[in-house]
């Protein structure tokens, strides 16, 4: 739904349920006032940080 709305344009999606995330071009993970890690949620997946972490939390929500 949100690709088919945002056609060529720039979408900023703010949201602490990473699921949707996964299917995103870039994340941007914010913590302590600043971005601390961007990238793939493949590449964030690959280092240890903050977004795996979060992920991992809700993992069980997104997988079945």
């Amino acid at each position: 739904m949100i690709y088919r709305l945002a056609g060529d344009r720039t979408v900023i999606f703010i949201s602490h349920r990473l699921g949707f995330a996964r299917w995103t071009e870039r994340i941007l993970v914010f913590g302590n006032g600043g971005i601390v890690k961007q990238g793939s949620h493949e590449e964030l997946m690959g280092k240890d940080g903050l977004y795996r972490q979060m992920y991992a939390l809700q993992q069980e929500w997104y997988e079945t």
